[in-house]
């Protein structure tokens, strides 16, 4: 009995492998990419400060009704403001020169009230930056969101069925790449950032943030799309498509099972970067006055309020301009960790795997 018992414990496949008993199965692709993402420290530090930035837009009005107690989209001339128990106008008359004009209050570096000082209507700029960022950020993202929804539709569509199909689609990217591509989001904006647009029982009117989130997500279609095309185009011809079609399996089966998903990797490699594009473009056009229209406000606009102050009352300027380097920055830093960990050939090992 017991050289019976001793045989059956010999065949046990425990006791031949005893760490087969505690291995796990292996992770999965998104799993592995999502790991490789963790640990890549300048990726998350990145991420960090960006989800600082948008809840500290997000407590614009918050701090605006409650902590600073100002309106900053309404003239405030006349205004003053007590400061270390001293009452201060918040736009004085200039001592320089002539005296003629006024000079903004300064930065009072005191988040009561004019942090970063006043612009030349008397309204606080840090309470404006917090609005300005909310729809940098709102326009960065929706117009993101816009423009990858049609650069894959159209780049799936063009690589996977080919034809006539890709024809068309091919020469009408290849005319909006043929503009220089703020050229064309300057004129598209000129033309209708005073219009009001109806596409069936949507209506935009003039003035309307979905402006520029309509320009800026259109403009950048064909960067995303060619990309994607190609990609379809290798896929289709790969061993699994073809072995797919030769089963007979339906063509909306293919694009589901097998062409999307490989898709996807890249779509949103591309979320992050195309953010940071965007946030840019935005800014641009905002500064030209093109972009959000008042009483709205962006960083790119509020740049353009202090460009006449930048020798007496610079911070108007530079502190969105830092804003937006600082979102921008983070959102590449972001989006090059999201490639690597999305590239199965990246060099980035995790250690255990």
């Amino acid at each position: 009995m017991a050289a019976s018992e001793t045989s059956i414990a010999g065949n046990d496949p425990r006791q031949a492998d005893p760490v087969g008993a505690k291995r796990r199965p292996a992770a999965g692709p998104w799993a592995t990419a999502f790991r490789k993402l963790v640990h890549d420290k300048a990726a998350m530090a990145a991420l960090l400060v960006f989800i600082l930035i948008v809840i500290g837009c997000s407590f614009a009005s918050y701090y605006a009704s409650h902590v600073a107690h100002t309106f900053p989209f309404s003239s405030n001339l006349q205004g003053k403001i007590v400061i270390d128990g001293v009452e201060q106008q918040i736009i004085a008359p200039s001592t320089e020169g002539l005296g003629l004009g006024s000079t903004p209050i300064g930065p009072t570096w005191k988040l009561q009230g004019y942090f970063l000082g006043a612009d030349d209507q008397g309204r606080d700029v840090f309470a404006r930056m917090l609005y300005g960022g909310l729809n940098s950020l709102w326009i960065a993202s929706a117009s993101t969101v816009i423009c990858l929804l049609f650069a894959a539709v159209l780049g799936v569509t063009a690589g996977f069925f080919g034809g006539v199909a890709d024809a068309a689609i091919s020469r009408i990217m290849d005319v909006i790449w043929a503009f220089p591509i703020f050229l064309l989001a300057i004129s598209l904006s000129i033309v209708l950032i005073n219009s009001s647009i109806n596409i069936g029982p949507i209506v935009i009117r003039a003035g309307s943030l979905w402006l520029p989130i309509f320009i800026i997500g259109i403009v950048y279609v064909p960067y995303v799309a060619r990309p994607i095309r190609g990609q379809v185009l290798s896929l289709k011809n790969s061993e699994f498509v073809l072995a797919a079609v030769g089963l007979g399996v339906p063509s909306h089966r293919i694009l589901w099972k097998d062409i999307l998903p490989n898709v996807a990797t890249t779509l949103i490699v591309f979320v992050p970067l195309m953010m940071a594009l965007n946030m840019v473009t935005e800014s641009a056009l905002s500064f030209l006055s093109i972009g959000v229209q008042p009483p709205d406000a962006s960083w790119g606009t509020i740049i353009q309020d202090g460009q006449n102050l930048l020798y007496s009352r610079p911070m108007v300027a530079l502190a969105p301009g830092i804003a937006i380097a600082v979102t921008v920055l983070t959102l590449n830093v972001f989006g090059d960790g999201v490639r690597d960990a999305l590239d199965p050939r990246s060099k980035l090992r995790i250690g255990g795997d």
